[in-house]
Formats: C-alpha cells, sequence, structure tokens
C-alpha cells in the first residue's frame, strides 16, 4: 500500500478514519455538494468495485466514490486516490480504508477538501491509483482486540536495496496459552483477483535468495509465552531480464498447518526472477 501521513476524514454512512500524503483535510457531511462531474478516462474513475460519482475542486471542493462489492463474504477495501493538476501532475495522494463492506452492498464515501491542503486550488481532477482488499476475516491485525486465534498475524513494509526486497510476516502470542511453532509460516501468492499465481518457485530458506538478511538458517521449534512474537523474512529480487515481470500484491499466510489464514499485502514485485524465499520462524528479540 502506499505510504501516508496526517489525517484526512472519510464520511461513509458514518464517520471512518483515513489518511493523506502530506497534507490535511477537513470532512463534514455537509459543504461542497460533489455533484461535478468527474473527468478522466473509465480506467481512471472506475477500478476494481471503485467509481468516482462525484468531484468539486478548490478549497472546499470534494471527491465522492462508491465502493461496490460483489464477493460472497465482506471485506475491507483501501483505495488509493491521486489528485491532479491540469497538467496531469501528482498533487498529492490519499489513501482511503473502508472496512467491512457486506456482499451485495454498495458503500458510499466521501472525502473534503480544505483550504489547510497544499495548493488546493490547483487540482484538477481525481483519479484512483490503486484498489486492495482482504476478506475481513483475513485481514491483519497489528493492533486492537486479540483474534480468537490468540495470535496476531501482520507484515511489515518492504525494506528495498539496490534491487533486493525483505518483507517481515510478525506474529504475536496476543492469547493466554503458550503457541507452539516449527518450521516456516505457509505462503500462498494472489494476484488483483484473489486468484492463485502460479509459476513462482517458493524456497524455503531465504538466504537462497539473499544472504545477510537474517531469513535464513535452520528451522527450531519454538513455543511463545503469552506476550512473545515470531518473524519470518519473505525475500526476493525484482531484477527484469528475459519475460513477463510478475507481481503479487497479496500473501495469504498460515503460521502452520491448520492455523487461520491472514491475508497481508506486500506487494511483491518478483521481476522475472520467478521465485521467492520464506525464511523459517524465530523468535523477536526482546
Amino acid at each position: 500500500m502506499r505510504s501516508s501521513s496526517l489525517p484526512l476524514v472519510l464520511v461513509l454512512v458514518g464517520v471512518l478514519s483515513v489518511t493523506a500524503c502530506g497534507t490535511h483535510a477537513e470532512s463534514t457531511a455537509s459543504g461542497a455538494s460533489c455533484t461535478g462531474r468527474p473527468s478522466g478516462t473509465d480506467t481512471e474513475l472506475e477500478r476494481g468495485g471503485v467509481r468516482v460519482t462525484g468531484f468539486e475542486d478548490g478549497s472546499g471542493g470534494c471527491v465522492l466514490f462508491e465502493v461496490t462489492h460483489a464477493e460472497a463474504e465482506p471485506f475491507t477495501y483501501t483505495v488509493t486516490f491521486d489528485l491532479l493538476s491540469e497538467s496531469g501532475r501528482v498533487l498529492y495522494s490519499a489513501e482511503e480504508t473502508v472496512e467491512d463492506v457486506a456482499p451485495g452492498r454498495t458503500a458510499v464515501g466521501r472525502v473534503a477538501l480544505s483550504g489547510s491542503m497544499a495548493g488546493p486550488r490547483e487540482v484538477s481532477r481525481v483519479r484512483i491509483a490503486e484498489v486492495r482488499s482482504v476478506p475481513v476475516d483475513e485481514a491483519p491485525s497489528p493492533g486492537g482486540p486479540c483474534p480468537d486465534s490468540g495470535v496476531r498475524v501482520y507484515a511489515d513494509e518492504a525494506n528495498a536495496v539496490m534491487g533486493l526486497r525483505v518483507v517481515s510476516v510478525r506474529l504475536e502470542n496476543c492469547g493466554t496459552r503458550p503457541y507452539p511453532l516449527h518450521g516456516y509460516p505457509d505462503v500462498r501468492l494472489l494476484d488483483e483477483d484473489h486468484e492463485p499465481v502460479d509459476g513462482v518457485r517458493i524456497l524455503h530458506d531465504g538466504g537462497s535468495v539473499a544472504g545477510g538478511t537474517g531469513a535464513d538458517g535452520p528451522a527450531l521449534p519454538l513455543v511463545l509465552k503469552p506476550g512473545e512474537g515470531a518473524w519470518a523474512g519473505l525475500v526476493w529480487r525484482n531484477t527484469v531480464e528475459a519475460g513477463t515481470p510478475v507481481d503479487v500484491p497479496y500473501v495469504r499466510v498460515r503460521a502452520k498447518s491448520g492455523a487461520d489464514p491472514v491475508t497481508v499485502v506486500p506487494e511483491l514485485d518478483l521481476g522475472t526472477t520467478g521465485k521467492l524465499g520464506v525464511g523459517p520462524w524465530k523468535k523477536q528479540e526482546e
């Protein structure tokens, strides 16, 4: 997902918290009507079940959009909007998280632009830059109430150095009983449509892709006491040579056989390498 900073506010049949890059906005249920017709191509205004339905530029303007969910179970959506100048330059981006959209339902969202934004009068149009969605039951849980499973599973943002990428999958025992682990997390790669990605080798040893990342070494049995954590590394290179580059937005993770799945969004840009290194579970150091 795109990184974000200062807060916006999103009105979605109630009020939800959202964020924007390098700016701040106010949002209320009243104000600009957002009845203006948004300009742009179909691919800019409609993507992945999200559609921009209204846009008013300038100070006091707003963006109106809909999230239509066609899957058989509730999903949480994260949508990134780019606000553009007349020439098409990206002035800033806003990332909105819309939780628990029920099957067959359409959620209406509204983002208000305010005078505190950098150069709000320069904004001419909006486009949908990216849509990501995960089943509510498989959403990562870096905070909040402890899941019924008794463990939290989530992923850090990728650390990129000279074409090498490393993502840490984190597990925390937030329950009341010891949690045993041995081996590697079970990972399944999914494309934008949440379909399995074929043709990528999963290598059980992060060091098989690159050493010195900490994701190598033997798989040792662990027992996590309540409050303790573990991590496992996903390691890849985005080298592009002959062939078609492979991008994998989603990874469905099971901590061990029989564990509940969690879908993380590490945005694997695997290039044409065709392989992903997965390190063993290691206890998180204090």
